[in-house]
């Protein structure tokens, strides 16, 4: 082999490895019904890649997801959600906002807006 060829796969194994250490981990979004009892929660989640289809959650129940992150932190997921007549939207997984705060995301949604679950509830409006 010669050495220009050692160097090129040198180069990419390198770049592999560095870039499997910011993208290796996948996200982990649930999706908690806190509404009140017997309120029912619709949503309809997707991104500019996966449309994850409708899911009827009922109380104190949850759907969850999983995906890889991009490596330019672009990821985002959007979901509309639809309970007691209304229908309210939510960026529910923004790479940029969450990359550094959850890699398992729970979120509880509340008729005021979805709340991170965190050390403590962080709680966002609807956009």
């Amino acid at each position: 082999m010669n050495p220009c060829s050692i160097i090129l796969l040198l180069s990419l194994a390198s770049l592999s490895a560095v870039s499997g250490i910011f993208i290796a981990h996948k996200a982990q979004v649930l999706v908690y019904n806190d509404l009140a009892a017997g309120t029912d929660l619709v949503v309809h989640c997707k991104s500019k890649d996966d449309d994850l289809g409708v899911r009827h959650v009922a109380y104190g129940s949850y759907f969850e997801f999983r995906f890889r992150p991009d490596f330019f932190f672009t990821t985002l997921f959007h979901c509309t959600m639809q309970f007691n007549g209304a229908t309210h939207r939510f960026d529910i997984y923004d790479q940029e906002r969450d990359e550094a705060t959850c890699h398992h995301c729970v979120w509880k949604v509340r008729s005021g807006g979805p709340c991170l679950i965190v050390d403590y509830d962080m709680c966002y409006p609807w956009k």
